[in-house]
């Protein structure tokens, strides 16, 4: 089963990612977590995207588009993926089609103030990844985190104008591709404001 989530940053996808992920056994393939990874080493495409992402603006297609192509040909997605943060744009939905055929298209739908809630409480512990909320998953200790000791970080883009640029390029860029995928009769529209279980089990609703 092939799958694209689409929505706004903060929408929830990569956390119901995660368990659909399990449910299915199908890999979740985040861009932004991609990203992240060549940015801590350090690589060269890391260089290249680490300010763009700190000031919240989209990685140019034909890097994006790259990178994808050789993760969709690792043989752990033979029976299916998740891509999370992919496509951004038309010209990506169309290089994706020429790469694969696409079963459903899950589109995310929530309100700005919710999101900006979700992503400007988010901490980060910066040697392991570790993802807290200051209101809906607060570490044991205030700002520090439960394994390691470590102070907790809040990213470049989780702090508030990065976000509102996020969702204004988000807006722009990417909201045309709900239509796009809606011509092509695979969008699935899911109330993302709802808990992770709840949306977990409307989404098994609609794809069987």
């Amino acid at each position: 089963m092939n799958l694209i989530f689409l929505g706004p940053p903060g929408a929830g996808k990569g956390t119901i990612a995660a368990i659909v992920k399990d449910a299915y056994k199908i890999p979740h393939i985040s861009t932004g977590d991609l990203f992240r990874a060549n940015i801590k080493n350090e690589t060269e495409l890391g260089k290249q995207v680490k300010e763009i992402l700190a000031s919240g603006n989209l990685v140019p297609d034909e890097i994006t588009i790259k990178m994808v192509e050789n993760r969709l040909s690792e043989s752990d997605a033979n029976d299916g993926y998740i891509l999370d943060g992919f496509p951004r744009t038309i010209a990506q939905a169309d290089a994706l089609a020429s790469m694969s055929d696409v079963d459903y298209v899950v589109n995310f739908v929530i309100e700005r103030e919710t999101i900006l809630k979700r992503l400007s409480g988010r901490r980060v512990c910066k040697s392991t990844g570790r993802t807290y909320h200051i209101l809906y998953n607060p570490p044991k200790v205030e700002g520090i985190d439960d394994e390691t000791g470590e102070p907790l970080i809040q990213r470049d883009d989780d702090k508030e104008e990065a976000i509102l640029n996020r969702l204004d390029v988000y807006e722009k860029s990417t909201a045309p591709l709900i239509d796009y995928y809606k011509k092509k009769g695979l969008l699935i529209d899911l109330d993302a404001s709802k808990s992770p279980e709840e949306i977990f089990e409307a989404f098994k609703k609609v794809i069987r």
